[in-house]
This record gives structure tokens, C-alpha cells and sequence, in this order.
């Protein structure tokens, strides 16, 4: 692997970056009349429009270089063909397959996979079936109602984000919930209003030990056996996992027990079993939908050309206004409630898989990588954070995401929303110039020190670099193919960064400093805690009066 600051292309890029920052995006499409049509791109009804980023032809045209000198390409073909390009772990990275058509082929290790994940989904497909129309039932015969997904990480956030937003599918007798936070309040407050005969309970972790999901599982047993008894565990928990015997120790049938694979990453298995809250409460035929969706962007992926390529622009645009324009975030702002949980769940995709200072050669980066990922639904943030995009001291990007129509329509609010939606991208690029907050204050009758002094308050400086992503609704295939967006995304900056995007060791230090604190908060021992660490540990033991 080469030195990327010192190849040619990001050499280019280098020269070219000082010019492209003092223009601004006023001076851009001044310059050039078909800035929209040139700069939006399209596959099927999703559009993604870059014509308000701070980029033009020559900007792509060079980071085009940039992915074919780091050899983009080939990485992600070593993906789709199985290779173990998790190179830490030693694992091929294929939760592509999980959304493949499963009479073709997907290869790991010389293994065709597909049959085995045909095999899983037709055991999702069933189960969820028996329990939506009623034909699996709880210990006492009433049918369930509830389900409650217990994980953690990709086994709670993408579940989650899915479900919410494709809520106008689910049925009102089936509800999902989710535990995810080892704090006791989290499943207090799911389980006050659950009729135990009801719940069916999924424990996702693939190992069957992961501490906060296992001691949640472990709590949430005791509630259910202290309401309906031991019997009753077989008939309301499953489990997600590939640990049989943990599994059967805690009482699960392992005929409920729903495996996925080691080159399934956590926070990429939301379309394996992992997935299962989703089939339950929104149906499978939607959860295959989905499936559809997030494989027609693979198959877009894998093979359009760079140059129309959503997910390479995109990568090639963070890595633009990351390394040449200074970047530090990246604002993700759906204008749809439905999708108020996707910056969360975008928040482990990037950051868990880019938020690394060493690259797979084992070398440190001399240049930043993954941007900090934050976001909420529009319009709440505008009455939030948005000053700060519009008025502060920082280059914020931002991706704008709508649908053109609304699946629940109720009077004009979806007009009202998309209206928000281009009023602001127009407000981030242009801002507001001296003559016309000057003219503004005018018109409201303001003149002499007055409205000098409030002349530098009403400006707007604009050139904040904005995407636009519109598709027609919010679907389940529509939903699937813009997560793959995402995840491809992820892995184009992360493939040009030189980055392993497919481990996380740096949950790793806290988990074990915690598994040694542990002891000492129970019984006082504090030997071997540092200094601060002992004397936090003795107050809170004060506090709790042990």
C-alpha cells in the first residue's frame, strides 16, 4: 500500500483544493447554467444532487484519479468475491450476500453461502408468518403481542431505525420494542406496560455473552418466570445466535434459535436474522422488499461506472470536503420522522468503521479520516442546531434526505416539509448578502445606527456544502436501497483511506476496564484500580451506602 498523501492524484488534489476554497457556491452557479443537471445523478427514482457542493468537473475528475490510484476498484471486487479483506480478523466481509438472490452464487472460503441464506431467511420467513397470524402463541394460550428485541450495536440500532421507519406497515396488534442500554431504567420502562402472556422476547448476540444484552436477557427471564414460571421461557424467548448450547442453557428451544455468520459484521446485519423484529411486525414479504432494494444499489455499486457511481460520489465528496476542506462533521438530516433514528444508526455505520488512525498496512495515517456523524429530523433541528450551520464558525456538510410524497398524507404538511427542505439547501449555499440584509432592514423601516447595528447579525455567509438525496416515497425497497447508499459510501472513504472499516477494537479497552471494575464497586476491593479510578469507586460506594 503506497503513501496516500504522496501519490499524484492526492497531490493533485492538493493544488487544486486552495482555488476551489475561496469560491463560493453563488460564483458556481453563476458560472454555469446546467450546475444542477451536470451534478445530480440518478438511479431509478433516486436522485442524489452534489450540485451544491463546493466541486467541479475538474474536482471530480481528479478524485476519480484518487479512487483509481488507491485502487477502489479492486477492493471492492476482492468484497463481493469473499475475500477476507477484514484483514484484523482474518474475514471476508460479504453482508451483501445476505440481500443476493439466493439461486445465484456468493462465494467465501470456496463456499457457495446462498444456500445457507436461503435457508435462514425461509426459518424467518416462517416463524414471523406463525406469529403474526396467531398460529405460535405464549405459555397461556393468548396470542402475542409484543415483541421486544434484546441487543446492543447493530443488534438494537439497525432493527430499530428499520421498524420506525417503516411503521405505516406494521399492524397495531403487533408492537416492537427495544432494550439496548444495560441501565436498569431502559428495560424498566419497557416491560411496565407488557402483559407477560403476550411478549415474545429476541435476544440477539451472536455469541450468546455479549454483557449488557445477556444481563438484560437474564432480567427480563426472571420477570416473565415470576409471572408465568420456568415453562414459560420456551414459548417466549428466540435467539439470535450462533452459541447453541448458551442458548439452550438459558432455556430457548434451539429450534427458535436463528444463526447468521462470521463475515456478517454487527453493524452491517440488520438484513440477516438480526432483521427478525423487522419481519415480525412489519411482515416478511416488506423485510424482503427491503432485502431488494439495499441489493439493487450492490448491483449499481458493483458495476456503473465511477463517474455515475451514488456511492463512490458520495465517498469522493467526504473525502473532498474531509481532507481539502477541512471538514471535522457530517450532518445527516432526513426531512421525514420516520427516519428520526437513521443518524443514530449512520453514527455506528461510519464512525465504528472510519474512526481509525491506522490503516491495513499497520501504518498511522499522516491525514484525517471518518468525519464525527450527527443529525435529526427536519424541521426540529432547524429550531436547533441549524443556527450554528447557518451562522457559525464551521464548514458543515449536510445531507438532505426527502421523499417526494408523503405515505401517510395528511393536508399540506408534506408540502410544507419539502418546501423546508429546498428553502434551507438554498439558504446553506447562497446565505444572504450585506446589500440585501441591508435592503431587508430597510423594508422594515430601519435606518441610521440601528440598522448598522443590526446589519452584521442578519447576514448569512452560505457556501456550506450540502447533498440532496430525493426518491419518490419512503418504501421498504426505497429504505433498503438508501442504507446500502450509506454502507457502500462508508466503504469507498474507508477503501481510499486505507482503513480495515470492517473491525471496531477500540470498543475493546473499555469493556475490559469495566469487566475489572466491576469487583471492585460490589465488594470495595480495590486493588490493582488506579489512583482516581479507586477514589471514583469509594465515593459511589458512599453514595449507595455499601
Amino acid at each position: 500500500m503506497t503513501d496516500l498523501t504522496q501519490g499524484e492524484a492526492w497531490q493533485a488534489l492538493e493544488h487544486h483544493a486552495p482555488k476551489q476554497r475561496n469560491r463560493h457556491l453563488r460564483e458556481l452557479f453563476d458560472a454555469d447554467s446546467a450546475r444542477f443537471e451536470r451534478f445530480t445523478f440518478r438511479l431509478d427514482d433516486l436522485l442524489v444532487d452534489l450540485s451544491k457542493q463546493r466541486i467541479t468537473g475538474e474536482t471530480l475528475h481528479l478524485l476519480r484519479e484518487l479512487a483509481e490510484e488507491t485502487g477502489l476498484g479492486e477492493h471492492r471486487d476482492a468484497m463481493f468475491a469473499g475475500e477476507h479483506i477484514n484483514t484484523t480478523e482474518d474475514r471476508a466481509v460479504l453482508h451483501v450476500a445476505l440481500r443476493h438472490p439466493v439461486d445465484r452464487p456468493m462465494y467465501v472460503d470456496g463456499e457457495n453461502v446462498m444456500p445457507a441464506v436461503a435457508e435462514v431467511l425461509d426459518r424467518v420467513a416462517a416463524f414471523s408468518r406463525e406469529v403474526r397470524e396467531g398460529e405460535r402463541r405464549g405459555a397461556t394460550g393468548e396470542r402475542l403481542t409484543d415483541v421486544v428485541n434484546i441487543g446492543i450495536g447493530g443488534s438494537d440500532l439497525g432493527p430499530l431505525m428499520v421498524t420506525e421507519a417503516l411503521w405505516p406497515y406494521t399492524r397495531p396488534e403487533l408492537r416492537a420494542h427495544f432494550v439496548s442500554n444495560v441501565d436498569d431504567s431502559h428495560l424498566a420502562r419497557v416491560l411496565r406496560d407488557l402483559d407477560p402472556a403476550r411478549t415474545l422476547f429476541v435476544v440477539a448476540s451472536k455469541t450468546f455473552t455479549t454483557e449488557e444484552t445477556m444481563t438484560n436477557a437474564r432480567s427480563a427471564r426472571a420477570w416473565l418466570v415470576d409471572r408465568l414460571g420456568e415453562e414459560a421461557v420456551a414459548k417466549h424467548f428466540v435467539a439470535v445466535s450462533t452459541n447453541g448450547e448458551a442458548v439452550a442453557g438459558f432455556g430457548i428451544d434451539t429450534d427458535n434459535m436463528f444463526g447468521f455468520w462470521d463475515w456478517v459484521g454487527g453493524r452491517y446485519s440488520l438484513w440477516s436474522a438480526i432483521g427478525l423484529p423487522i419481519a415480525l411486525v412489519c411482515g416478511f414479504e416488506r423485510f424482503r422488499e427491503l432485502l431488494d432494494g439495499a441489493h439493487a444499489m450492490d448491483a449499481h455499486f458493483r458495476t456503473a461506472p465511477l463517474d455515475v457511481n451514488l456511492p463512490v460520489l458520495l465517498g469522493l465528496v467526504g473525502i473532498w470536503n474531509r481532507n481539502f476542506l477541512g471538514s471535522v462533521c457530517h450532518a445527516v438530516l432526513p426531512y421525514d420522522q420516520r427516519l428520526h433514528r437513521l443518524a443514530a444508526y449512520l453514527q455506528q455505520a461510519d464512525m465504528e468503521s472510519n474512526g481509525k488512525s491506522v490503516r491495513r498496512d499497520n501504518r498511522r495515517v499522516d491525514y484525517t479520516t471518518g468525519p464525527i456523524v450527527w443529525g435529526e429530523p427536519g424541521t426540529n433541528a432547524q429550531h436547533s442546531f441549524f443556527q450554528m450551520i447557518h451562522q457559525g464558525t464551521e464548514l458543515i456538510p449536510a445531507d438532505f434526505i426527502a421523499a417526494a410524497k408523503s405515505s401517510t398524507p395528511m393536508g399540506d404538511h408534506h408540502l410544507k416539509l419539502l418546501a423546508n427542505v429546498l428553502a434551507q439547501t438554498e439558504a446553506l449555499a447562497f446565505g444572504k448578502t450585506p446589500e440585501e440584509a441591508r435592503a431587508e432592514l430597510e423594508s422594515q423601516g430601519l435606518t441610521g445606527e440601528e440598522l448598522e447595528a443590526l446589519l452584521p447579525h442578519k447576514l448569512f455567509g452560505g457556501n456550506q456544502p450540502t447533498t440532496t438525496i430525493l426518491y419518490d416515497e419512503l418504501t421498504p425497497f426505497a429504505l433498503g436501497r438508501l442504507i446500502a447508499l450509506y454502507e457502500h459510501k462508508i466503504f469507498v472513504e474507508g477503501s481510499i483511506w486505507g482503513l480495515n472499516s470492517f473491525d471496531q477494537m477500540g470498543v475493546e479497552l473499555g469493556k475490559q476496564l469495566a469487566k475489572r471494575t466491576l469487583p471492585a464497586l460490589a465488594s470495595g476491593q480495590l486493588a490493582g484500580l488506579p489512583a482516581v479510578t479507586a477514589s471514583l469507586v469509594e465515593e459511589i460506594r458512599a453514595r449507595r451506602g455499601d
